[in-house]
């Protein structure tokens, strides 16, 4: 059971490190990719909005799996 914990836990944090970097601070996933952009950053949409959702959600499964671990050893 630790053995598939701590594979989820690695899995989950190179998904994790994939999703912030991915997260250009605003200028949209379009400024990643070479997009320019007015430099005005208002609200998340699209796809940005559903990478910062994916970012939250990761990061509490990771908390969760680390938890969890801690919690079988002991």
């Amino acid at each position: 059971m630790i053995f598939w914990l701590k594979i989820a836990q690695l899995v989950i944090a190179i998904v994790l490190t994939i999703a912030i970097l991915l997260q250009n601070r605003g200028g949209g996933v379009g400024g990643v990719f070479g997009g320019g952009g007015s430099g005005v950053y208002l609200t998340k949409r699209g796809i940005e909005k559903k990478l910062h959702l994916l970012t939250i959600i990761l990061a509490a499964l990771f908390v969760l799996v680390s938890l969890g671990t801690i919690w079988i050893k002991a």
